[in-house]
């Protein structure tokens, strides 16, 4: 009987790790498109005209407003005995009114220019475009579970590892945005002023997947099964040290789809997804090995057809 309970509190336990690690990715894709539709950006990271328009008419309306306000009060002003007094609150109610309202998406680029807000921008990018990766990496944890005494509190472990590795990896990325932004590289959304960059990240990506360094991470984030069985580590810290190591060399196996937003730009929805269905497809057990050259020859010819475009 207390077998029997056991079971269904395991299972239920199981259940809710699930639903919460699936829940966490959608609340990460939802959290950033509310902060794309809040900087009027359309899903491929472009500024939507049609939104910036509609809150400048609203801008001027409310300006229209305060100036016939305004003009009230100047009136009033006008007939008192004191001219030379009136004459200077006048000017200074005009210096008041001709101050422009900041647009949504201007106050947005403010912060996307600072260290923090970006950072953390990057990081919940981080959580939903990676945590669906690790899908296959969770499940052969939980197949070790009985023959290697492995708990839910070292798949957790695991889970934050994994996490902790991809987060230090986003405060690095920031600081590049911050570096190429200041060097004028990219503008204020992370997109590449130039086609020739783009197209030089494009085939950078394609060639680095032909690469040995891109064959042995890959190997590791492809068959997490071999590295368990190597390095197998039991509990919360075992957990957590076994998901640095798998971080460390899935960063390295995927850091350049990353660094692609900057052809793009960061928040380009497009580029997020395919870059988020090429590390899942990568990592798919029976699949993947046969996908690696072929995705890199992919980002190779539209990196050649992004010069081609530009030559001519």
């Amino acid at each position: 009987m207390f077998s029997l309970w056991f079971v269904k509190i395991m299972v239920i336990s199981r259940n809710i790790f699930w639903l919460a690690f699936f829940a966490s990715i959608l609340a990460a894709w939802w959290w950033l498109y509310s902060i794309s539709l809040s900087m009027n950006m359309d899903l491929l990271g472009r500024i939507s005209m049609e939104n910036s328009m509609s809150q400048m008419d609203m801008s001027k309306e409310k300006m229209s407003s305060m100036s016939s306000n305004g003009d009230i009060a100047s009136i009033k002003i006008m007939n008192s005995d004191d001219n030379k007094n009136s004459g200077q609150a006048i000017s200074e109610n005009k210096q008041m009114l001709a101050i422009p309202e900041m647009p949504g998406n201007m106050a947005m680029d403010i912060s996307m220019a600072s260290f923090l807000p970006l950072a953390g921008m990057w990081a919940v990018m981080m959580a939903a475009m990676m945590l669906p990766t690790m899908v296959p990496t969770l499940r052969s944890y939980e197949d070790l579970m009985v023959s290697a005494d492995g708990t839910h509190i070292g798949w957790l472990g695991l889970l934050l590892g994994y996490s902790l590795v991809w987060i230090v990896f986003a405060f690095v990325i920031t600081a590049v945005q911050i570096g190429l932004l200041s060097f004028n590289v990219v503008d204020m959304m992370g997109k590449a002023k130039s086609l020739w960059v783009s197209a030089f990240l494009l085939v950078f990506a394609g060639a680095f997947q032909f690469t040995r360094a891109k064959e042995v991470c890959h190997g590791v984030c492809h068959s997490p099964m071999s590295y368990f069985m190597g390095h197998w580590r039991t509990g919360l810290i075992g957990g957590a040290r076994m998901g640095i190591s798998l971080g460390a060399y899935c960063v390295g196996c995927c850091w350049l789809f990353m660094v692609l937003g900057f052809a793009g730009g960061v928040m380009n929805f497009l580029w997020m997804g395919l870059a988020t269905l090429m590390m899942v497809l990568e990592k798919l057990p029976q699949l993947g090995h046969f996908l690696v050259k072929p995705l890199g020859g992919i980002l190779i010819l539209s990196g050649l057809s992004v010069v081609a475009f530009t030559i001519t």
